[in-house]
């Protein structure tokens, strides 16, 4: 993955004028930019801003956040020809309360005494050198984010509350306490209206995030007032310096007021909160910054991926059997379509990605830059050729029985003469995650049937065909004779013939084209696999 430090280029005037009418998604959001910039009171910097909460673990799911705003901002960066500065900031809210314990924690025993405390001073149940869970989080999100070299700046919640970085912001939603409170009742029902307030202070006496109603206000003296819940005293504190937070929706429009975000996407569950926030943000005297509400990550059962349950597929599960090329893919396409992100999606993403690499060079500059590896790459794709897809390796390794990469290698390196892992590292690369995936998940689903008569008969045709090719036959015209054969035995359908060779020779219900994988595993090796089916070898039956 190309490192996504800031871009100072200039771009060419065709490829400008190609990214002013392209239709993929990160220029049609940058447009928006485009257009807010020339929008009266712009200050000359487009802030693009990310929100994390670090009451879990970072998941992939805020890598995709982070993913797709860069590429929003690298299409900005080229519509502007870098005539705006631009910044992102990954902002985490870690002055937010504990609200439950993490399932996918240890000393959960532990943790519970911290419920309500801020997230930056609840103990880090791994005994992390950080300290507290909210900055053991804030760290595993940074080192994530670093590994995948993207240019950002980091912001903690507790910092700019303690700091006063956001005191003029707080003392503004002090003096539109009532105009916030019309915008938020209305949505509450009737027993939280009664406790509602956009400030939370924290308790001088036991460091917890309250939820409770203001019994006083001074907007002069910036200072709230309320019952503490335990002893009825009147606690008086002021709204700046870190003695409070704000309640979310008011807390994300506070920020955009005090920060000045011009952008910032937000999954499709938080649409009603983010109309809010835009009207809280308007009642403070700012614009609300632009965006989309992209679609939510499934797990395995349609599940919403939450970081409190540990759900779904991890970075690292991720990259242990694909590159982080196709995980930006994969966060790339349909962004506004839910998709399921467990291991299945792993090998055809894999080589969706290659797929799309190996077009790009002949493609002209308006196809090139609506192609996934152009915003992937921030408009220089490698010209990596691979020669052999993922499928294809995960069927290579099931024929051949070997996970082994020097043995793999001399299949390939058949198929593709001159192809080694020193002038294809990348191969090199897919043929480790092949084998890794292949053994984890291909290997202990594979079942082998024996062919009915049928299949019998046209496995024993297609024998006979494959001898008579000549040694150099490729893919295309391996391809045509199995098709041929198929016709001939007159299959009701021939992805029934197609979906047979790979259930009886082959263990599972599909695979890649089959004549290219003959090709690449050799006719002679192929010819072995049909008289061991034949023979009942590769179902386990006594030999007939």
């Amino acid at each position: 993955m190309t490192t996504q430090t800031a871009d100072t280029r200039s771009w060419p005037d065709d490829l400008i004028a190609a990214a002013n009418v392209a239709k993929a998604w990160p220029f049609e959001e940058a447009r928006k930019l485009v257009a807010r910039t020339n929008k009266p009171g712009f200050d000359g910097e487009v802030l693009l801003e990310t929100g994390y909460g670090p009451s879990g673990l970072p998941h992939i799911g805020t890598f995709g956040e982070v993913a797709r705003t860069t590429m929003v901002r690298h299409a900005f960066q080229v519509l502007t020809n870098n005539s705006v500065p631009t910044r992102l900031l990954c902002f985490s809210d870690d002055m937010d309360a504990l609200r439950k314990v993490p399932e996918n924690v240890p000393n959960r025993d532990m943790m519970e005494a911290w419920i309500g405390k801020p997230l930056t001073t609840v103990p880090d149940p791994f005994d992390s050198p950080e300290g507290s869970f909210g900055a053991a989080n804030n760290a595993r999100l940074r080192a994530f984010l670093d590994r995948f070299g993207f240019d950002y700046e980091f912001a903690s919640s507790t910092d700019y509350y303690t700091s006063g970085r956001f005191d003029a912001a707080l003392m503004r939603m002090l003096e539109v306490y009532d105009e916030v409170m019309a915008i938020i009742l209305p949505t509450l029902g009737p027993e939280r209206r009664e406790t509602y307030s956009p400030f939370l202070p924290i308790c001088p006496r036991t460091g917890s995030v309250l939820q409770v109603p203001m019994t006083g206000r001074d907007a002069s003296a910036g200072t709230v007032s309320y019952a503490d819940p335990e002893t009825g005293e009147t606690v008086t504190v002021p709204v700046t310096g870190g003695h409070v937070k704000c309640q979310w929706k008011a807390d994300w429009a506070m920020r955009w007021h005090a920060l000045g975000v011009d952008y910032e996407m937000a999954g499709k569950d938080l649409i009603e909160s983010v109309n809010l926030s835009s009207k809280i943000c308007r009642a403070l005297g700012s614009p609300p910054p632009d965006g989309f509400n992209y679609e939510l990550f499934l797990d395995e059962q349609g599940q919403k991926i939450s970081k409190s349950k540990g759900n779904g597929l991890t970075i690292d599960e991720w990259l242990s059997y694909a590159s982080p090329d196709s995980l930006s893919l994969y966060m790339f396409s349909k962004p506004k379509t839910a998709k399921r992100l467990f291991f299945d999606v792993i090998p055809r993403t894999a080589d969706d990605y290659f797929a799309h690499l190996g077009n790009y060079q002949d493609q002209p500059l308006d196809k090139q830059i609506n192609n996934p590896v152009w915003h992937i790459h921030a408009g220089n794709p490698p010209s990596d050729d691979v020669p052999v897809s993922f499928a294809m390796l995960l069927n290579l390794v099931s024929a051949s029985n070997s996970g082994d990469k020097a043995v793999l290698w001399g299949f390939i390196s058949r198929y593709a003469p001159g192809a080694d892992p020193a002038n294809h590292p990348r191969l090199d690369e897919l043929v480790g995650y092949a084998a890794r995936y292949y053994e984890d998940f291909v290997k202990p689903s594979k079942t082998f049937r024996p062919p009915n008569e049928l299949e019998r008969a046209a496995l024993a045709d297609l024998d006979k065909k494959l001898v008579a090719l000549p040694a150099d036959a490729d893919g295309e015209t391996i391809q045509n004779e199995v098709y041929a054969v198929g016709k001939a035995h007159e299959f009701e359908n021939l992805r029934d013939w197609f979906q047979g060779l790979y259930q009886v020779l082959l263990g599972q219900d599909q695979g890649p084209r089959f004549g290219n994988f003959v090709a690449l595993y050799g006719v002679d090796e192929t010819r072995r696999l049909i008289a061991m089916a034949l023979s009942g070898e590769l179902a386990g039956e006594p030999a007939r």
